[in-house]
């Protein structure tokens, strides 16, 4: 019997280092290059330059919004307009501009790309009809834009099932990026562009967990001012694939085990009760244990490096660090992975490293 229903993991996220070729910003066709050899069209990517910091954001774009509007994960600035990062996304793959954020000539970078279903389809679920919901049911992701009333409302998500995680930017305006996830609950919330504790306030979720079908949002300016825009990533989790939790650090180099069904390809986390920011590691730009590489949603900065972070194992990741950011004594923690599956219909097993 299969372990999971989703055989091919990198169908629905994959990771592509990309070394940058402009030398200039003023979209001269000779400084672009085309990403290719993805199973997918990546209908949300996520890029970073891994060896500059400020002004190098990282930057979020996807095939909803259109891909030159472009927001920031460590800036809580309004959506902008600007094809010089991304050009356009192709059936498997994307092309870049000439711009120096992703694509300066000689640096690193790093881009996640996940499928969800192009531009998608306005969506009636909820009180407020979406502007566009692109969904992918099979691996859990879905991109809505939406435009708040003010008040009290909810948001159709297009997965079927249970959002796990969501995601929410106001795009016409500067406001923070908030974030619901299930092991806090719907009376609390988190920012992704700083690094907050978690916070309680019914404003944001309107202390109701989202549904199958819609999750939920009050008057929060963040999630639901009167005429403003905003677009939401929605998670759910599939066995062997995905995998949205917390846990609880031992203060130990042979720290805490996090059991995710599978080997991560990529593993986002952050303190809840403490001010630390959000770490991101993958497989592809560490290839071994060890793992020390991450960036950090919340900030600018370059990729970082230390010893020892984490071990990625077959069916999950091992603690190997005893700081406060991802395993002080008692400190608790939330994150989310995305991977290859133990066994899949194809029953190709995923191995340690």
């Amino acid at each position: 019997m299969a372990y999971t229903t989703i055989n091919k993991s990198t169908a629905h996220f994959n990771t592509k280092l990309v070394t940058g070729n402009s030398s200039s910003n003023n979209n001269d066709p000779s400084n672009q290059q085309t990403i290719t050899g993805l199973s997918f069209q990546p209908d949300w990517l996520w890029g970073k330059n891994r060896v500059q910091g400020d002004p190098y954001y990282h930057v979020l774009v996807d095939a909803v919004r259109g891909s030159a509007k472009r927001v920031y994960s460590n800036n809580n600035s309004a959506e902008s307009t600007d094809a010089g990062d991304v050009e356009n996304f192709t059936s498997d793959g994307f092309k870049l501009g000439s711009g120096l954020n992703l694509n300066k000539n000689g640096d690193s970078n790093v881009f996640w790309l996940w499928k969800a279903n192009g531009q998608g389809s306005s969506n009636t679920d909820g009180s407020i009809n979406t502007t566009y919901t692109s969904a992918n049911t099979t691996a859990g992701f879905s991109i809505s834009t939406y435009t708040g009333t003010g008040s009290n409302a909810t948001v159709g998500h297009g997965l079927g099932s249970v959002p796990k995680m969501i995601i929410v930017k106001r795009t016409n305006a500067t406001d923070v990026w908030r974030v619901y996830h299930s092991s806090i609950g719907a009376t609390k919330h988190l920012v992704l562009n700083t690094t907050a504790v978690e916070a309680t306030g019914s404003n944001v979720w309107n202390d109701t967990a989202p549904t199958s079908s819609v999750f939920s949002i009050s008057t929060d300016s963040a999630v639901n001012a009167s005429g403003a825009t905003y677009v939401a990533y929605c998670f759910t989790e599939k066995t062997g694939y995905s995998k949205f939790g917390s846990y609880t650090g031992n203060g130990s180099t042979d720290g805490t085990f996090v059991y995710t069904g599978f080997k991560p390809a990529w593993f986002m986390q952050k303190r809840t009760d403490a001010t630390n920011g959000w770490h991101i590691f993958d497989i592809k730009r560490d290839t071994y244990n060890v793992s020390g590489k991450y960036l950090v949603a919340n900030q600018s900065d370059a990729e970082a490096s230390a010893s020892s972070y984490l071990d990625i194992l077959s069916n999950g990741i091992k603690m190997r660090r005893n700081g406060a950011d991802v395993n002080a004594s008692g400190g608790s923690y939330i994150y989310m992975a995305f991977g290859q599956s133990i066994v899949g219909n194809n029953n190709v097993p995923a191995t340690a490293r």
